[in-house]
């Protein structure tokens, strides 16, 4: 999510690699015009510079235009990427996927530039080539990668300060889901709510990649009360992970959960939501309480953009007077990553403060599912959804044949027929089971007759007596 600007014009400049290199194959070519050893010579060279430059390909997802999950497709790119000074070249292993890259595919994110376009945050890999100028990266190095976009394919030029070098032990996935969410969770936590022992943090969100990353950075300071919003499912594995008080926001106000436990309110609030929650979680602070927001994820409805989700997400945008501050002696601050160009010093300081962590066993990235590049679709599904706890990782290992995209297609139409079959055979086992109690109510009237006229005939006997 972070990066600065340079990165638009490296990605441009991978994409106009095929263009630029043909220009200068005529020097190669140049000796063809010497006696005969020569000429033997140049078809060899030829032969060497046209695999490295013209036969080189790589995949990557493109985010072809706004609107659903079919608009991220994998592509192959043609052309070796140059390299500038400063920069390397990454073969990527894993990349995370984050509710930016949600919001971008509807439009809905301005860091990211206009389709067609690679999008991906973060990503791990090995580095295989370095540009001039670069001396603390080296080919072979294991390296996780932040950039504020062109991730999300098999091969990365970024500059060599966007790299952080994987410690021992730490795998592809977790270095791919490290950067953003960590980051993200510790300059919130700790630059922004300066979080200290004994206060309280109310996590919204709390199972997804950045909740689990503040959970945890939140357990690294003693008797930090946290509160976590998720669904029921997921609050047996946010309690293990930390969260003191998991609330289920879909069945219960959680402003109302956290008065009973905690009448004066919260210390600090993580706000990833946006519009009237923000104004809830302003509400809900102490005096000398820290209001973070970072993101509008209220916004998403739906796989193609909700112009009413967007409408009432801004109608309801906090906005406060500062005399209002003044008076509430509370804070308000905002957080976004991709917004922090030019800052890697910043950035970098926070990811080695989180990488000692990360070695000292405090912190540890969860990983919810990982998906092959063909399933980017998949994917992102199960995020939009609130399905995921921790991060949702893309692999770029090749897809087995057998599991090709296709075949899961086919077999959710089939699941679908099956789902549908079986709701018309439930359907038709009420019906029957509806007619069954009407013949048997038919079939209980006579007999009902039958009693009341054997009754009548007893009568009689009765008074004989």
């Amino acid at each position: 999510m972070s990066g600065e600007d340079a990165p638009a014009e490296q990605q441009n400049a991978v994409d106009q690699k095929q263009e630029t290199k043909p220009a200068e194959e005529p020097k190669a070519e140049e000796p063809k015009t010497e006696p005969a050893p020569a000429a033997e010579a140049t078809p060899a060279a030829t032969t060497e510079k046209v695999p490295e430059e013209e036969t080189f390909t790589y995949r990557a997802l493109v985010l072809t235009g706004y609107g659903g999950y079919d608009k991220v497709k994998l592509q192959v790119k043609k052309g070796k990427p140059v390299l500038k000074a400063g920069e390397v070249q990454v073969r990527v292993k894993a990349c995370g996927l984050n509710f930016a890259d949600l919001m971008a595919r509807q439009g809905l994110y301005d860091r990211l530039p206009s389709p067609p376009v690679t999008p991906g945050m973060e990503c791990s890999g090995v580095v295989e080539a370095v540009g001039e100028e670069v001396t603390d990266r080296k080919v072979g190095d294991k390296v996780m990668v932040l950039n504020r976009f062109g991730l999300w394919q098999e091969v990365a030029v970024v500059p060599a300060t966007h790299t952080f070098l994987i410690p021992e032990g730490m795998s592809f996935e977790e270095a791919a889901a490290l950067p953003v969410n960590y980051i993200t969770a510790y300059m919130m936590l700790f630059d922004f709510g300066n979080l200290r022992p004994n206060q309280s943090v109310l996590i919204h969100a709390a199972a997804g990649g950045v909740g689990i990353a503040a959970t945890q950075l939140c357990n690294t300071v003693k008797d930090v009360t946290v509160f976590g919003t998720a669904s029921a499912i997921k609050h047996e594995t946010i309690s293990q992970g930390g969260v003191t008080h998991p609330i289920d926001y879909r069945t219960k106000d959680y402003v109302e959960e956290v008065r009973k436990i905690s009448p004066k309110g919260m210390d600090i609030i993580l706000d990833p939501l946006g519009g009237s929650d923000t104004h809830k979680a302003y509400n809900l602070l102490k005096p000398m309480g820290k209001l973070i927001t970072y993101g509008t994820s209220n916004m998403l409805a739906g796989q193609k953009k909700n112009l009413l989700a967007v409408a009432k997400n801004w109608y309801h945008q906090f906005s406060i007077h500062t005399l209002s501050l003044i008076q509430g002696n509370k804070s308000v601050c905002g957080f976004h990553l991709g917004y922090l160009d030019g800052e890697m010093e910043l950035i970098t300081q926070a990811m080695n403060i989180i990488l000692d962590l990360y070695k000292d066993g405090k912190v540890k990235p969860r990983i919810d599912s990982t998906w092959h590049l063909e399933q980017v679709g998949d994917a992102m599904r199960k995020m939009q959804e609130r399905n995921n706890i921790g991060k949702v990782i893309l692999t770029t290992e090749p897809m087995p044949e057998e599991e090709k995209k296709e075949e899961p297609k086919k077999e959710d139409k089939k699941e679908d027929k099956k789902k549908d079959d079986k709701k018309k055979d439930d359907k038709k086992k009420d019906d029957g089971k509806k007619e069954e109690k009407k013949d048997d109510k038919k079939k209980e009237e006579p007999k009902k007759e039958e009693k009341k006229e054997e009754e009548k005939k007893e009568e009689p006997s009765k008074e004989e007596k």
